[in-house]
């Protein structure tokens, strides 16, 4: 599935983080000085972050949070930079000690980042390891999405989902990779199911834990499972979508709100934890508080607010009806995912639906939630393209 020599390419440079000291001094004193709202008016969410969660979150960023130790991780695995139409894009790239590993390219989306897949890095790469079959063991490739994280801010329009699969497909090609496969949730299932639909030279099939197989033309009659589906999709646009309102009709506005303030791209990444996490009432349910303020921390020293907030304004006039794909696809769906598509959909729209699989637990954000079920359902889901 790859040639001998796939880093060969000089067009591939290595990378390590390495944020300034000073950065680091500025958060703290910008997150002392922050000016606070007034409290909400209601006993719940349904105004958007509480501002006595909100304080509690800035306090341990400020007090408490090591942005080293999150530093420190990342350069524990090999990260490069190549330029790709015209932009460098940043990846995670580890290749398994198995000769006859399938490559895997993962990608991430919005609030999320290469930081969702490192919890997965290691049961893919070496699954003996983590009381797995060796037979199971992937080449991962984990780009950032343009304008995420360390990957280049775009200048100019045009990078649309599309686009970003094509680069995708050059990245792997450029990697040595003659066989390989795809996966994403999010924005990184619209950029995957784009290159399912595509179909470039080399991959052989796909993984969604977000799946685009909503009909284009609603039926008349709706079964009870499409009902629900219907209604998670109203709640989605609807009472949830204040910011993808935002970033898909003003993301510069939204950079201006946020790339000052600390706290607000604290508040404006927490609140979508809190909604779109499998949790009991709040996000620290789900997740750690540091797994929170990593991400939040990514986009604050990358000062990315705006630029990723351009993935919904370059790809606004698409829906949750993805492309027809005749490509192999393995989905996963968790149970408290929004919207959650039925599976007679997820049927309809991918003819060639190798595995289809439901998780016990977990919302929208899979690899952080639950790595483990999501690494569990990758092995299953792809095994039987390896032949």
């Amino acid at each position: 599935m790859t040639t001998p020599t796939p880093h060969a390419s000089a067009l591939v440079r290595p990378f390590s983080v390495s944020i300034p000291e000073a950065e680091i001094d500025d958060l703290k004193r910008r997150l002392a000085g922050t000016r606070w709202p007034d409290p909400e008016t209601v006993g719940d969410w349904s105004q958007g972050v509480r501002v006595e969660n909100a304080r509690s979150l800035v306090d341990h960023w400020q007090h408490r949070y090591d942005w080293r130790r999150l530093e420190s991780e990342l350069n524990r695995h090999p990260q490069f930079l190549t330029e790709i139409d015209g932009l460098d894009i940043h990846f995670i790239h580890v290749r398994s000690k198995n000769r006859n590993a399938m490559p895997l390219i993962l990608t991430h989306g919005w609030p999320g980042s290469i930081l969702d897949f490192l919890n997965l890095i290691g049961p893919l790469t070496d699954p003996v390891s983590f009381g797995g079959d060796a037979a199971d063991s992937f080449h991962v490739v984990i780009p950032s999405l343009p304008g995420f994280g360390f990957s280049q801010k775009p200048t100019e329009t045009g990078w649309t989902a599309s686009r970003i699969a094509s680069a995708w497909a050059e990245l792997m090609k450029r990697l040595g990779y003659t066989q390989w496969a795809a996966q994403g949730g999010d924005w990184g299932g619209v950029v995957t199911t784009d290159l399912g639909a595509m179909r470039p030279e080399g991959l052989i099939g796909i993984h969604l834990n977000t799946q685009y197989a909503f009909p284009a033309q609603m039926p008349e009659n709706l079964s009870p499972e499409q009902r629900d589906a219907v209604e998670t999709l109203a709640f989605y646009a609807g009472e949830l979508g204040g910011s993808n309102h935002l970033q898909g009709t003003k993301p510069e506005t939204v950079g201006f709100a946020l790339a000052d303030s600390p706290a607000g791209q604290a508040a404006w990444i927490y609140e979508k934890y809190q909604s779109k996490t499998d949790n009991h009432g709040l996000a620290e349910d789900a997740l750690s508080i540091d797994d929170i303020l990593d991400t939040i921390s990514l986009y604050w020293f990358t000062n990315s607010a705006a630029s990723s907030a351009r993935i919904y304004w370059e790809n606004k006039s698409r829906t949750f009806a993805g492309p027809k794909v005749t490509l192999p696809v393995a989905a996963t769906v968790f149970p408290k995912d929004i919207p959650r598509v039925p599976r007679s959909w997820i049927e309809d729209t991918y003819s060639n639906l190798i595995h289809y699989g439901e998780a016990d637990k977990g919302g929208h954000f899979a690899a952080l939630e639950q790595p483990e079920t999501l690494v569990s359902e990758i092995r299953n889901g792809l095994r039987t393209l390896r032949s």
